[in-house]
């Protein structure tokens, strides 16, 4: 099996709206369809700091992440946020979701910037089990406020 890793392109907005219904249930929320038609725009909007990579087998979408980069007040360069990562269930424990880190990790460093960062449920067994074989946890606990 190859997987292929891109950029998302504007043909691959009903598979990515399929695996990002994937994604909601998988985590159990709901997200207002606006939100996620902003967040299928801003992917190809140059004003805006999200891209979005895709991992194709076969030819078919089966993955993808989202990021955005951007400055920080302890680094010189960017830090690269991974805000969602999901792989079809299909496709899960065949490499999809370590070629589409691998990927991140190497556009980090071809880019330049200081530092690729996440976070993931405390629960989420298998995607830690993921994450940790790339670095461990650093031990900081996130705090969120919503508005």
């Amino acid at each position: 099996m190859t997987v292929t890793i891109r950029d998302a392109k504007p043909e691959d907005e009903a598979r990515w709206r399929e695996l990002w219904a994937g994604y909601l249930a998988f985590y159990e929320v709901t997200v207002d369809p606006d939100i996620t038609d902003a967040t299928w725009r801003r992917v190809f909007d140059p004003a805006s700091a999200i891209f979005m990579r895709v991992a194709e087998v076969d030819g078919k979408m089966m993955g993808f992440t989202l990021s955005l980069t951007h400055e920080g007040t302890w680094i010189r360069g960017k830090d690269c946020y991974l805000e969602d990562l999901f792989v079809d269930p299909a496709a899960r424990g065949k490499g999809v979701g370590r070629a589409l880190m691998d990927d991140l990790v190497s556009l980090c460093k071809k880019n330049g910037w200081s530092r690729l960062y996440w976070h993931t449920s405390e629960q989420n067994k298998t995607a830690r089990a993921l994450y940790d074989s790339y670095v461990e946890n650093d031990g900081h606990i996130r705090y969120r406020i919503n508005f």
